[in-house]
């Protein structure tokens, strides 16, 4: 087994280096260690850690979820989800995220842009639109924890939280190579670690923006009417 001290960066580096499931929820103590090679007692040391830093949450009798603890239980989040729009989720992210990157560019460590760089990689990576989302998701999450304010943390997996109650089918196949969030997740990633707070936050807010528009283009897709096909009429 590795030595203690080495633990938490073995748990760190599974986090890491694995494709977010997409419930995001980590397998069971028992199942985690005998994967990790380590003691359930140390695991449980390592997981407290990741649970402080806000890296992780803990809901007893449903498992270890990766992210930070919504702000509301289980059944208020389906409630919120119930009552909300697409559309309202973004009017919120709007409000919300453009001033988490900017904290994140004045406060983010090299460990916070790494983890940025990775699911920046791996949203070019996936093959599904799922594991896609699954990590932009995550990409999203680590801007939030190198805002290191907990509060906003919170917020921030409570909107996404409800965003994850509503239906939001996607095909099966990947994103188009020229799928433009990848640019904008770049954009992004690079005004965060240039430490550029007002570029940082107008590059979030023109990838929220984008993805309103692309939202609003589908679903003017989706209830576009059906062109009739004109008839041909006999020659006389």
């Amino acid at each position: 087994m590795p030595k203690p001290p080495d633990i938490l960066s073995t748990v760190r580096d599974y986090l890491a280096k694995r494709s977010p499931a997409l419930n995001e929820r980590l397998p069971p103590e028992r199942t985690l260690s005998e994967m990790l090679g380590v003691s359930r007692t140390e695991l449980r040391k390592a997981l407290a850690v990741l649970e402080g830093e806000g890296q992780i949450w803990r809901h007893i009798g449903r498992g270890t979820f990766i992210g930070a603890r919504p702000v509301v239980n289980l059944d208020d989040i389906r409630f919120l989800g119930s009552i909300t729009t697409p559309a309202q989720i973004l009017e919120a992210r709007l409000a919300l995220e453009p001033e988490i990157a900017r904290l994140a560019a004045m406060r983010g460590i090299d460990a916070d842009f790494a983890e940025m760089k990775l699911c920046e990689k791996r949203c070019r990576e996936a093959r599904i639109w799922r594991v896609y989302e699954a990590w932009d998701h995550r990409f999203h999450l680590a801007i939030a924890l190198a805002a290191r304010n907990k509060l906003m943390t919170g917020l921030f997996e409570t909107l996404n939280a409800v965003r994850r109650t509503l239906d939001t089918a996607r095909p099966l196949k990947a994103p188009p190579g020229n799928y433009p969030g990848f640019a904008e997740h770049q954009a992004i990633y690079q005004a965060i670690v240039a430490r550029n707070p007002a570029r940082a936050s107008d590059a979030m807010r023109d990838h929220l923006i984008s993805v309103r528009l692309r939202q609003e283009s589908q679903t003017s897709r989706k209830w576009a009417p059906a062109r009739k096909k004109k008839s041909r009429q006999p020659a006389p």
